[in-house]
């Protein structure tokens, strides 16, 4: 019987296979060049994780277009420079004995924001005289604006889809030239996919919109796109906001119908979250219980058989070992708590093997000093008589 901890057991996906359980979650850093170009930063901050010994690191969301990013500090993949400036990053997770991921994005109608310490509203005059800012338009399924107040995004026509389908398809192969060796596809938190999907933002009357199925149809032909430019031996992963928790709004049951929709298009795992429609969460404080969005993924897995990856105030080892060990998701991904602690994986090694783990769980140039360490620790404790 295997008595490894679930969180450190390998994970395989198509040819890719994941050392541990525990993801960082992408995470926007609003560091990029104005160009959307990655800056050492990028390094540091994602080579930390690796370091720390997540088994998947993703990096921020990559704008798949100039105008699908959020603020003019968000990292694109619209062209070749960009994904070059990423390649060293996704070489350095790799070296590092973590799995580089990245994720693919279109904001919609929430882009042309300022960042969250300017305000995270809609760019306005002001941005222009104090940094130079220019507003963009929005787009979205309808002209109906993320929130009141807002600028109203102009509705896409078939064109304009069809070229948003061919950008992400074009990003997913530049991610591929990267050195990424998996990739999300980001269709939640009131987000373009997920503007398209939820009846409370779309409200089209063409095969895009209307029933569930006409709304679904955008997360299934970016995700077939996608699968089509991803390697075959690549995995591919979906986010969903599962559940608008808003009267008349998207729900868990649908996300299920998709999920088995998105499996069929090629899509490995599905990214659990939710909401995004209602206020911008970043800078609102909400009341959440840890762990407030295991759920969606429980539910995804049971009924639709998909495998899944959970998020959500996801901080202590003991937490994200029931996670898994009762079968409510395959992976767990942390953010806010890894800014916390970069070497949280490491941490959990510990937590749940005991120290012999900074032999086999840390790298040997930290493990070799910190065994030592706790060995000493323990003999001092042995010779004051301490339990």
């Amino acid at each position: 019987m295997d008595e490894t901890p679930f969180l450190f057991r390998h994970l395989r996906l198509r040819g890719v296979t994941l050392p541990n359980r525990v993801v960082i979650s992408p995470m926007q850093q609003y560091a990029a060049e104005p160009d959307g170009m990655a800056t050492d930063h990028h390094m540091v901050h994602l080579g930390r994780f690796a370091l720390g010994g997540a088994g998947l690191v993703f990096t921020e969301a990559l704008a798949t277009e100039p105008d699908g990013r959020l603020t003019y500090s968000d990292l694109g993949i619209w062209n070749d420079e960009q994904a070059a400036a990423l390649a060293p990053i996704a070489d350095f997770i790799r070296r590092n004995g973590a799995v580089p991921g990245t994720q693919l994005l279109h904001a919609g109608r929430k882009g042309s924001v300022q960042r969250p310490w300017h305000g995270y509203g809609p760019l306005t005059e002001a941005d222009v005289a104090a940094r130079g800012e220019q507003p963009w338009p929005t787009v979205g399924p309808s002209a109906v604006p993320a929130m009141p107040g807002w600028p109203a995004p102009a509705a896409l026509d078939r064109d304009d889809l069809a070229r948003i389908v061919d950008d992400h398809a074009r990003g997913a192969r530049r991610c591929h030239e990267a050195g990424f060796d998996v990739l999300n596809i980001h269709g939640g938190h009131g987000y373009l996919i997920h503007t398209f999907l939820s009846p409370l933002a779309n409200t089209r009357d063409d095969e895009y919109g209307g029933d569930r199925a006409g709304r679904m149809k955008l997360a299934i032909d970016i995700a077939a796109a996608v699968r089509a430019e991803w390697p075959a031996e690549k995995p591919l992963f979906f986010r969903l906001s599962c559940d608008d928790a808003l009267d008349g709004g998207w729900t868990i049951d649908d996300t299920v119908v998709l999920a088995h929709e998105l499996m069929a298009a090629g899509v490995d795992v599905i990214d659990c979250s939710s909401r995004g429609l209602s206020r911008r969460g970043t800078p609102v404080v909400i009341r959440r219980e840890p762990g407030f969005q295991v759920p969606y993924s429980d539910q995804v897995r049971r009924q639709a058989g998909a495998a899944t990856m959970t998020v959500g105030l996801i901080m202590t080892p003991d937490q994200a070992e029931a996670i898994l060990s009762d079968g409510k998701a395959d992976l767990v991904a942390i953010g806010r708590e890894a800014l916390f602690n970069p070497n949280w994986a490491r941490q959990a090694a510990i937590d749940l093997i005991g120290d012999e783990a900074f032999e086999s769980h840390w790298p040997d140039r930290d493990g070799w000093w910190l065994v030592r360490r706790a060995r000493s620790l323990a003999a001092g404790a042995d010779e004051r008589g301490e339990d």
